[in-house]
């Protein structure tokens, strides 16, 4: 029996300038899901969860929180991007640059820009990406740099238990 390891994410030897990773999972966001984030996060704007005052705005419905757009975003971006990172060092150049609506599903992806060694941490590197998020029709509703700190390879040991007996084809 072989035990094959699941996707662990790239570490810094494995970014090269100019890689584009298309983030795999995209996301329909929700009434639901915006209402929750504006609660969580104590926004009071009521053009994200008063259907009367999205209708009366500009848009015609409410708006979902940019916060929220923000987090998918990113989060969209962690397997292909920083799940070896272990800091975020810098979110810089954002831009928002359509409404995202509930009902909207967005899909992200990102290039790197840079990297480079760490001066100070042996055991990483520094790398910069360029992430923009598309809606369903293909229009770019946001985009940012990221700049983060991620391990070398090697240098990060499993954290998975080790069960006192081996899964088995046997014992199944």
């Amino acid at each position: 029996m072989t035990v094959k390891p699941g996707w662990e994410g790239r570490f810094y030897e494995d970014f090269a300038i100019g890689d584009v990773y298309q983030h795999p999972l995209g996301r329909t966001i929700t009434e639901t899901d915006n209402t929750w984030f504006t609660l969580l996060t104590m926004n009071t704007n009521q053009a994200h969860f008063n259907a009367a005052v999205g209708e009366s705005s500009e848009f015609g419905r409410m708006l979902v929180a940019s916060p929220l757009t923000i987090s998918i975003a990113m989060g969209q971006s962690v397997t292909d991007t920083t799940q070896n990172a272990f800091a975020n060092l810098g979110l810089d150049d954002l831009k928002l640059t359509a409404p995202v609506f509930a009902g909207d599903t967005i899909w992200s992806e990102s290039i790197v820009l840079d990297k480079r060694e760490s001066g100070s941490r042996p055991h990483a590197g520094i790398v910069t990406i360029r992430t923009r998020t598309l809606n369903q029709d293909a229009v770019e509703v946001l985009s940012f740099r990221r700049t983060f700190y991620v391990h070398k390879a090697g240098t990060q040991k499993s954290h998975f238990p080790q069960a006192a007996t081996p899964l088995t084809v046997e014992g199944a």
